[in-house]
């Protein structure tokens, strides 16, 4: 008989709807994941836009083809096990139209259609000329 009286003055103390969580509303990108994001973010992109094209800064490495030469970019990486930063390089074939970028020369690429089996990348500017031996 006592525990039933405890218990009815204990649920009549209590309120009777507990305060709701922290309101998460559908247009939150910031705590959702990576996958997530990237569909956000295409979402907000207009009918018919293409999504920005990716852009890289190298040196050119080598022109000996016609119109293509080969742009080398450096990125650090972290170590996978000791975290240390390692300078890592990749190299990419770029489209060179009028054959102006010579051996040393610090260039611009952008992203594009697939040129050939290789070229996939657009010399955009050339920011800094090599030297000249």
């Amino acid at each position: 008989m006592q525990d039933e009286t405890q218990r009815t003055a204990a649920e009549e103390q209590l309120p009777e709807a507990l305060p709701a969580g922290p309101e998460v509303s559908t247009g939150d990108v910031q705590a959702l994941g990576g996958a997530a994001t990237r569909a956000a973010r295409q979402a907000e992109r207009k009918p018919g836009q293409e999504k920005p094209r990716q852009m890289k800064v190298g040196r050119v490495v080598s022109d000996k083809m016609e119109k293509t030469v080969i742009v080398a970019v450096e990125y650090t990486k972290p170590h996978p096990l000791y975290k240390k930063a390692m300078k890592r390089t990749s190299k990419f074939a770029a489209h060179d139209d009028q054959n102006l970028c010579k051996i040393g020369d610090v260039v611009r690429i952008e992203e594009t259609r697939p040129l050939s089996k290789t070229k996939r990348w657009i010399v955009r500017e050339i920011i800094k000329r090599g030297i000249v031996v």
